[in-house]
């Protein structure tokens, strides 16, 4: 197993495993129950998606074309530009 990326929050984390998986990677969210630790352990890197060792380059491959993506033109309101509404 390699650890491929850290994601920020477990939000991102379980994002990016669900989207590996319907690219037929399994990947582990390593350091899950670790965050109801935080303050006693370090804030950071504790998290990360690890894959098994022949699926870590396309599983990289994966993630970095996700993080690269931009919204699709017109998917933005015309009278609240560059705002996100929810």
């Amino acid at each position: 197993m390699q650890r491929v990326y850290e994601p920020e929050n477990l939000l991102e984390g379980e994002l990016l495993q669900g989207m590996l998986a319907s690219e037929g990677i399994e990947a582990h969210l390593v350091g899950r129950d670790l965050l109801g630790g935080t303050g006693e352990l370090p804030a950071f890197g504790l998290l990360g998606l690890a894959v098994d060792n022949d699926q870590a380059q396309y599983a990289r491959e994966l993630i970095a074309a996700y993080n690269a993506a931009l919204p699709m033109p017109g998917d933005e309101p015309a009278n609240h530009a560059g705002v996100l509404i929810c």
